[in-house]
């Protein structure tokens, strides 16, 4: 419908200069995207092909926590789409009228991994989350839970496996996933406890050893997204959306660590 206006507008204004106006070219779909971090991998990925099914269109990527995103957003910043890395705070914005009403949407379901270095001499595939109690263990990586998803699912797993009083002092905080990730990589932590997105794809893979981290540990990681109410390009944001929530772009996801929603 917006390009049909694009279309008419430009008609009418060839009309005024021109008995016979020849055929408007329609502008190019255009889409800015605030992404959590954990999607880095699978959006760069996502980015191209999506360009190559729409040729012409860009979409710009702005990655961050989602805490800090959501923020921003709440203060109207200039991105079409919010994909978050829970629905948590997509909901929000759609409680508070800043997102458009019925493009809220689950996208996927992310994983948690204890990760280390491959030279670690922590045995992270026998001892699973309990390799946090390793002597080596002396500084743990996770995301502020404060700002991300993540975060809270690693606090929350540490807790349910009764750890979390034993390794509280150890915690190193990333404002997000990516950055507690770069501590594990570069030795300023010991351990991570990182998003299965990020430690099976990119410049993690093959760099390190992991175990996932039992589901019932924490709460289901459901990744949400939405149109923000002030999307510049409107039907770019609904085309990511469909594209993302598509076979390819299912396929994408799966390849990078995550679930389909429902488990499909």
């Amino acid at each position: 419908m917006l390009r049909l206006f694009v279309r008419l507008g430009a008609l009418l204004l060839l009309a005024g200069g021109s008995q016979r106006p020849g055929p408007a070219a329609l502008p190019p779909l255009q889409v800015r995207i605030a992404a959590a971090s954990d999607l880095k991998w699978v959006l760069e990925e996502a980015k191209q092909a999506f360009e190559r099914a729409h040729p012409g269109a860009t979409c710009t990527l702005t990655f961050g926590s989602s805490g800090n995103l959501f923020h921003q957003l709440s203060q109207k910043a200039p991105f079409d789409l919010f994909l978050s890395a829970d629905r948590g705070y997509p909901e929000q914005l759609v409680e508070q009228g800043l997102g458009l009403k019925g493009s809220l949407f689950t996208y996927a379901v992310g994983h948690l991994v204890v990760w280390v270095p491959e030279a670690s001499p922590i045995p992270v595939e026998q001892l699973g989350i309990r390799a946090v109690q390793h002597p080596a263990a002396r500084r743990v990586a996770i995301a502020n839970p404060r700002l991300a998803p993540y975060g809270r699912a690693a606090e929350a797993a540490l807790r349910g496996a009764g750890l979390l009083d034993a390794v509280r002092e150890r915690l190193v905080l990333g404002e997000n996933i990516a950055q507690a990730a770069q501590f594990v990589q570069t030795g300023n932590a010991d351990l991570g406890l990182l998003s299965l997105s990020l430690a099976s794809s990119g410049a993690m893979k093959g760099q390190g050893r992991f175990s996932e981290v039992p589901a019932g540990l924490h709460p289901p990681l459901e990744q949400g997204g939405v149109v923000l109410a002030w999307a510049r390009d409107r039907e770019a944001a609904l085309a990511f959306r469909a594209f993302l929530l598509g076979p390819e772009g299912q396929a994408l996801l799966r390849k990078h660590g995550f679930t389909a929603p429902g488990g499909k």
